[in-house]
């Protein structure tokens, strides 16, 4: 067995980079890969994979739950009302990750997103989804961090004026949202797909 893969507590294995944490095990089983649509959960993922940028995801996982009370469940309209006394309540809070530009960006963001039509937001970034691989991926080491698809997403977003987009992290969000499925061979989550 390589570190492509790991074998949980219930003899299954996985993707190598779930290793033995148990929320991690339950996000990669019942999230990442799987195909997400909706304004409001794009959103959430778009800020949330924003708030990730230089930290683990792990990190971001475990303080999700705060992350939503305190982002008013990432309902676009309601973070894009957010003021002055918000952001001082949003660094205050020891429950996320306090940086004052990923704050500022995800109600900037947001007034963005609460300006489009509904539906919008999801058909802007799954029009950059690229058709499905023809084989899967055989080790963690051929997952691309970047590809042609999320440098041009994120160069449409950042065009819009959103922050907090570069094309790593539209890698990640199409990864966590399914538009692309990076589960390699040998995966539990690649053999029932």
């Amino acid at each position: 067995m390589t570190t492509d893969l790991v074998r949980g507590d219930d003899d299954l294995l996985r993707c190598g980079w779930v290793g033995a944490d148990l929320e991690y095990c339950r996000y990669h089983d019942e999230e990442w890969g799987r195909p997400l649509h909706g304004d409001r959960a794009l959103f959430e993922k778009l800020s949330l994979e924003g708030f990730q940028a230089g930290l683990s995801w792990i990190t971001i996982l475990r303080k999700r739950p705060r992350f939503r009370e305190a982002f008013d469940g990432f309902v676009p309209q309601r973070v894009a009302a957010f003021g002055p006394d918000d952001v001082e309540r949003l660094m205050r809070d020891a429950g996320i990750v306090r940086n004052r530009a990923k704050i500022e960006a995800t109600i900037s963001n947001a007034a963005l997103v609460s300006e489009m039509a509904d539906g919008e937001l999801d058909a802007l970034l799954w029009s950059f989804a690229p058709p499905p691989r023809s084989d899967r991926l055989s080790s963690l080491s051929a997952v691309p961090a970047v590809t042609a698809e999320s440098e041009a997403l994120s160069k449409t977003l950042r065009k819009c004026g959103f922050r907090f987009v570069g094309p790593t992290t539209m890698y990640a969000l199409m990864q966590s949202s399914g538009m692309v499925d990076d589960h390699v061979v040998g995966c539990v989550r690649a053999i029932q797909a």
